[in-house]
């Protein structure tokens, strides 16, 4: 029997008083960081012991002040028949390291496992964006071919958005979760032998990845609906989301150098090997809720579960009280007018700037990570920003609108300036300020699910990530027929157009306050 819980005073009535021996003096001790003990009692009337693991934490401030816990485990020992009853103290010290993981928040290390497994995502997803220059040169791929496969992702991408939510407010994200990134790791690895079987072979196993990849928003989600507190939410989602932004940057940069030395195909599968270093840490560390989770500080649960509004998994989904909600159909819409410009950004990018700024491979895979790192930067401080006006009083509504109406706007102007400018430095600028100011989104829409359906997160952003992912294959493919009969010009004003249109419905509809319980 074993347990884990507060420990402020213990006190023992024996028939005499006990002896306790310890292996050091302990007054004046100053030790910074925690230290242990283990407690072993005898208790005359019971053949039995229980063995106490006591951990202490003083205090930075005023004297004598601290933390204390206890682990408590029982268990049968032979005890001698005569002697006093006695307890024995020993010492345990913890090397700098343990102490500073006991301190560190539990619910940030999930906030980032979380990250890694979108910075993997990512990078799993770009990566095909540089190599699809060298695939089309030596599979001789048109560029309406090039178009079809870089939207095949979204295939697979698109049936497991819902059905992802789903099973992650059911069954819990830290499965659903796993699930996705080995699923995704396999499909990334495999791609180069698809590829040389043929066309039909690749575009599967594209798809497949896409089914890998689609759990994983939705799982994300779902965890941090019932780890994160509402007053961090938007500080720990744009970091997770920042993530798929630094995984773009990793992917950009290091796969043209990948090729450059080993080939395309060596892309696939370093990118692909790492998913298995991933899973190993987040099956061994992560949980789905606080509740599961038998290491967490009880002081860190209670925060948790008095800030957090998503507890119980969902046993029935109300569909119909659901989509009857103007907010949710607010989300779709404005989910997949930003996705439509966000997806064409990152697919098509490298072919721009190959093929109208003439910059070769390797700059163009260079080039591209600035204005990923620009989203990492403009996410987290949308973030901070966000958080701090909800915490200085102003609605959750006016916050997300405000946040969301910058990732419209924003993108929507510096994309009309491409067609003006005649270098390729400010060419590169504007694409940098637009996805800059994309990433507020993060605070606006992306948050948004949880503010409104805190119970259905997952499944909420399964339905709104669906019309995203629509947005996506209709968009990649578009993009390469418009190319084929107009110009890039023609590609921006889609975009810029469905801006506007996002703007407009997620200002009359959206909402911050919670409309289903």
């Amino acid at each position: 029997m074993s347990a884990r819980a507060p420990l402020y005073s213990s006190s023992l009535t024996p028939k005499a008083p006990p002896d306790v021996s310890s292996q050091k003096k302990f007054s004046g001790y100053k030790h910074r960081c925690p230290f242990h003990f283990r407690i072993r009692v005898r208790i005359s009337s019971r053949e039995c012991c229980s063995v106490f693991r006591v951990s202490a934490l003083p205090s930075s401030g005023k004297r004598g002040g601290g933390k204390v816990w206890a682990d408590v485990k029982s268990k049968p020992c032979d005890i001698p028949s005569s002697g006093p009853d006695s307890v024995k103290l020993e010492e345990e010290e913890l090397d700098s390291s343990v102490a500073w993981l006991d301190r560190f928040p539990k619910r940030w290390v999930i906030v980032v496992l979380c990250f890694s497994a979108f910075l993997l995502c990512n990078m799993d997803r770009v990566n095909m964006s540089i190599a699809i220059l060298p695939m089309s040169a030596e599979f001789n791929w048109n560029p309406a071919t090039v178009g079809l496969i870089q939207s095949s992702f979204f295939w697979g991408y698109l049936l497991t958005q819902v059905a992802g939510g789903i099973w992650a407010d059911t069954v819990g994200g830290k499965l659903v979760l796993g699930f996705g990134v080995v699923w995704w790791s396999i499909a990334t690895a495999l791609t180069p032998i698809a590829a040389k079987l043929g066309l039909p072979f690749l575009l599967v196993v594209r798809a497949f990845m896409g089914i890998g990849e689609g759990v994983a928003m939705p799982a994300m989600n779902n965890i941090l609906s019932k780890w994160v507190p509402v007053a961090e939410r938007s500080r720990s989602l744009a970091l997770v989301y920042s993530g798929m932004y630094l995984g773009s940057v990793t992917g950009l940069a290091f796969s043209p150098f990948l090729i450059h030395q080993f080939g395309w195909p060596s892309v696939f599968y370093s990118f692909g090997s790492l998913g298995t270093v991933w899973v190993s840490v987040w099956l061994s560390k992560a949980y789905s809720s606080p509740l599961e989770d038998p290491e967490l500080l009880p002081e860190e649960k209670k925060l948790i579960l008095t800030n957090s509004v998503s507890k119980e998994p969902v046993k029935t989904i109300p569909w119909g009280l659901i989509l009857s909600k103007p907010p949710v159909w607010a989300l779709i819409v404005s989910h997949f007018c930003h996705n439509w410009g966000t997806f064409i950004l990152l697919t098509w990018m490298p072919t721009y700037y190959n093929q109208v700024l003439k910059f070769n491979l390797t700059e163009s895979g260079l080039i591209c990570v600035l204005p990923w790192l620009t989203m990492a930067f403009s996410a987290n401080l949308g973030g901070w920003i966000a958080d701090t006006l909800v915490s200085k009083g102003l609605s959750v509504t006016r916050v997300r609108k405000i946040m969301q109406t910058i990732g419209f706007l924003g993108p929507a102007f510096f994309l009309t300036q491409l067609s003006h400018v005649n270098s390729p430095a400010m060419a590169v600028l504007c694409m940098a300020c637009s996805q800059g100011t994309d990433a507020f989104s993060q605070s606006g829409l992306y948050s948004n699910h949880q503010d409104i359906a805190p119970r259905y997160s997952g499944i909420l952003l399964g339905l709104s990530n669906t019309a995203g992912v629509l947005a996506g294959v209709f968009g990649t493919a578009a993009t390469g027929y418009i190319l084929q009969h107009g110009s890039w010009d023609d590609v921006f004003k889609v975009s810029v157009g469905l801006y506007l249109v996002g703007t407009v419905v997620w200002n009359l509809f959206s909402t911050g306050e919670k409309i289903l319980d």
